[in-house]
């Protein structure tokens, strides 16, 4: 049963090898070019993992395994689910092209089941490790059906380069992680060059002190059987101490090259002569390339092995970078594409005739009926498609909590929390939260008093049990809601990204809020926008904010974030003043989070909320006066949709002031003294630039399109000044961020924020010397609106 298993993968890498590499050329050569741009596609890449992802997708993996697939192999992939009939012929054609099959695996843009999308290299590695934290969570909680699987990543050896792999290794020995294999495809060859030698040693070292299992792949059943030959611990001892790159060398020229290097360096006129002379030139060649990542026996049995348990497991799998292709073992065929001519060669190679190079079982060696029946039967498949879904958690009306007359935004985020703990809301058994410990210092501290750590076992708090009087219960339990993490940004996104997308993975919607300080947003960035190209949801709560947490200085204070939150696709930022608005977004973000639909734009706001995606929350440690006022539908509305008017301009208004955030005590106090002499300016409070920007240029391309009428919320909010009434702007940021305000009527615009480090002092010295303060608001509208002078507080009596 065995010999016919490998005969039947054997053929499926074959068909894998050609399909991937012929899509690449198909690209790159025939398909029509209007452009004049190299396709580019990565073959060699591909080729050295060719064996190794055949003998998982057709032999081990089950449905509910999950795979990160290492960027570069994107092509095998798609050959292999195209021979599972899960993968379109014309995406194929269309590799690299609009809406084909995408350069590296993507779970939003590509039609062929991805699990996790990879691309940013390291990422998908490390989303691995989180995804089964998250299943041990879901699992945990008693919920859902689905069967715990395993969690997979094809890792490039070079791609341990990466940082965050190390970052996420630490965290998952804190977790006591498990259910997780890390596959290195250790073809010692990276983009530019050849690895340096003994990286293996120093990756098994890695692993094996976190406390993973380590199995090294390296010798195939070929060269396995030639070590047991007479000469053949001579020819062992030569393959260990050969330098990578005189083995990649070796790898590209062949059999006669192998065959000079091997006699001169251990040939003794005996038996190691004789193993050498007693092998045709390519019999030689198969055996020095026969590394154990192209042997189907060596990687079935280390795999099966592995999977009788769930340690987790790195396997370190030696590899040749571009193996069966022309250009094998060569240091520059990362990027390296086969000729015409040398497709030709290797077409006839594979015995595929001319015109048939996409037929599924063209130049098998097992017909086209016994093949079709074992992909049929294999594992992988056999639920259909595995992209799960599960059931919207209802949202309440309004979200509880506790009003006080003066507050901050991250104070009123601990207890709108602390509130839905105290509930039995079904919204609040789904909530999951996490941070970089930061978690008392962003206010989580109340919920994870009331629902606890987590962990797969009881540990309690030692300081509670020994009686010691603390402000937090540290409690760690399968039921508790918070999951602690290490000071590691990407870590915290990455877990986010996994955590959002637990109802496709798990069945299993979950809530995620992570917290962190708002400046170090940019340390995980590439992680946020791994996350939110994955379409994963959360909530991210940033906080502190600006130079608003003044006496921490500029290390701890935010510019350029405002500009991430607009710029960000698949996340929504808004930056609340007052708690009420906070309360009325989070409600908001829960139910947000939850959507998936499609279909035409809001027509109110041209924004495509029925598609739903990530929030981002910009709060602010600044205690500041809370509006007494009831939240009427109408207002509500206005928040979410980005802004209203706090005080209505009048007909005759000649400036107007636009305020975002912890700053609205400044334009408060401002307009409050403009309005004496100019009665009819006005306070736009701003909740979310980002959504005011992405629904007035969606406006902007609906007219384009023939919707003469389409006008969005920033455009109705604005309609009442005249092109020739001036705007300020002010933000405790980059002015950029609202500066474009301007741009919606053509109004000439004045924006106040911050664009320089800031140092420590008080609040006043910071906004005094950063021109954010209300006296530097009234001047800007001075500037724009010179009739009578405005006092200031300068001009006004002691």
């Amino acid at each position: 049963m065995a010999d016919i298993r490998l005969s039947f993968l054997s053929a499926i890498e074959r068909k894998a090898l050609w399909l991937s590499s012929w899509m690449i050329h198909h690209a790159n050569h025939l398909r029509p070019k209007q452009d004049g741009l190299k396709i580019g596609g990565h073959q060699a890449s591909s080729a050295s993992l060719a064996t190794i992802m055949t003998v998982l997708y057709a032999a081990i993996l089950r449905p509910q395994d999950r795979v990160a697939v290492k960027p570069h192999a994107s092509p095998i992939y798609h050959a292999l689910h195209y021979l599972f009939g899960t993968q379109s012929l014309d995406k194929l054609q269309n590799f690299r092209g609009f809406k084909g099959a995408q350069s590296y695996p993507s779970r939003t843009k590509d039609s062929d089941d991805v699990d996790f999308s990879t691309g940013s290299v390291g990422l998908g590695v490390a989303q691995t490790l989180f995804s089964s934290l998250v299943q041990d969570y879901v699992k945990a909680k008693g919920w859902g059906d689905w069967p715990e699987g395993r969690m997979v990543a094809l890792v490039g050896d070079a791609e341990m380069d990466e940082g965050n792999i190390f970052e996420a290794l630490l965290e998952g020995w804190k977790q006591g992680i498990r259910n997780v294999w890390w596959i290195v495809d250790y073809n010692r060859q990276s983009l530019d060059a050849v690895v340096r030698e003994g990286l293996w040693e120093r990756f098994e070292s890695i692993f094996r002190n976190f406390g993973w299992d380590v199995v090294i792949l390296k010798y195939g059943s070929l060269l396995e059987t030639a070590f047991r030959e007479p000469g053949g611990e001579a020819l062992r001892r030569w393959i260990e101490s050969c330098p990578n790159q005189l083995y990649a060398a070796l790898c590209y020229q062949g059999g006669a090259a192998w065959r000079r290097r091997l006699l001169d360096d251990v040939g003794d006129q005996g038996p190691a002569t004789r193993l050498v002379e007693s092998r045709s030139d390519e019999e030689l060649a198969r055996l020095m390339t026969n590394l154990a990542g192209h042997d189907m026996e060596a990687l079935l049995a280390a795999f099966e092995a592995a999977s009788a348990h769930d340690r987790p497991t790195c396997f370190i799998a030696y590899t040749i970078k571009g193996f069966g292709l022309p250009f094998q073992g060569h240091k520059d065929n990362h990027a390296g594409l086969m000729t015409p001519a040398q497709m030709e060669i290797w077409r006839q190679a594979m015995a595929i005739r001319p015109g048939h190079e996409w037929d599924r079982f063209e130049g098998l060696s097992v017909s086209a009926g016994d093949m079709r029946a074992f992909l049929d039967a294999v594992p992988f498949v056999q639920k259909g498609r595995r992209r799960l879904g599960a059931a919207k958690i209802p949202v309440p009306a309004a979200l509880p909590y506790r009003a006080s007359a003066e507050m901050s935004t991250q104070q009123g985020f601990g207890i709108i929390l602390n509130d839905l703990a105290a509930t039995d809301l079904p919204v609040a058994a789904r909530i999951v939260t996490t941070a970089p410990d930061v978690t008392v210092s962003t206010n989580l501290g109340g919920w994870v008093n009331r629902r606890g750590l987590f962990a797969r076992e009881e540990l309690v708090d030692v300081f509670r049990r020994e009686k010691i009087p603390s402000t937090f219960a540290w409690d760690f339990s399968p039921g508790g809601q918070h999951i602690e993490l290490g000071i590691a940004e990407m870590n915290l996104f990455i877990l986010l990204s996994a955590l959002g997308l637990s109802h496709s993975i798990n069945g299993e919607r979950l809530l995620p809020i992570g917290t962190l300080y708002d400046p170090f947003i940019q340390r995980g960035l590439d992680a946020l926008n791994y996350a939110c190209y994955q379409d994963a949801r959360f909530m991210v709560v940033a906080t502190p904010s600006g130079i608003t947490l003044a006496p921490e200085g500029g290390a701890h204070q935010s510019i350029a974030t405002p500009l991430i939150g607009i710029a960000q696709d698949g996340l929504a930022a808004f930056e609340p003043a007052f708690v009420d608005e906070l309360a009325v977004i989070m409600r908001f973000a829960f139910d947000y989070m939850q959507r998936d639909g499609e279909g035409d734009p809001d027509e109110t706001t041209w924004l495509r909320d029925e598609t739903g995606g990530s929030v981002y929350l910009r709060l602010s440690t600044r205690t500041i006066g809370q509006p007494q006022r009831m939240m009427t539908p109408d207002l509500a509305r206005d928040i979410i949709n980005g802004g209203y008017w706090l005080r209505r301009p009048g007909p005759n208004a000649e400036v107007a002031v636009a305020v975002m955030g912890a700053l609205t005590p400044e334009a408060i106090e401002a307009v409050g003294l403009m309005s004496e002499d100019r009665r009819d300016v006005g306070l736009l409070v701003v909740t979310s630039a980002d959504r005011l920007n992405a629904g007035w240029t969606a406006a902007e391309r609906a007219r384009q399109r023939g919707a003469g009428a389409a006008a969005s919320h920033i455009e109705r909010l604005l309609a009442p000044l005249s092109r020739q009434c001036g705007l300020v702007t002010v933000i405790d940021g980059h002015p950029a961020a609202l500066a474009w305000l301007g741009g919606v009527r053509g109004q000439r615009v004045t924006s106040l924020g911050v664009e320089h480090f800031g140092q420590t002092g008080t609040l006043q010295d910071l906004y005094r010397h950063h021109g954010i303060d209300a006296n530097a608001i009234i001047h800007a509208a001075q500037a724009l609106a010179p009739g009578r002078p405005i006092r200031s507080r300068r001009d006004l009596p002691a």
